[in-house]
């Protein structure tokens, strides 16, 4: 009789992992002379995306919605 493989669940990647929230800027990261693309504007922009995503996994996973 052949051995089948174990699969190590543990091991397994999730295929649909929660989304992880953008790393907040440092507090000396801007420095306040109006940049065009300042890293609190960048930091807004991906806490959006990162919302949104958050909301879209929520709904896929309901059971873990908390």
């Amino acid at each position: 009789m052949p051995c089948l493989p174990v699969t190590d669940p543990v091991s397994v990647p999730d295929p649909d992992p929660r989304p992880l929230p953008p790393e907040e800027p440092g507090p000396n990261e801007c420095c306040g002379s109006g940049c065009p693309l300042c890293v609190l504007d960048l930091y807004s922009d991906e806490l959006q995306r990162y919302r949104t995503a958050l909301a879209e996994w929520k709904a896929r996973h309901p059971q873990e919605a908390s």
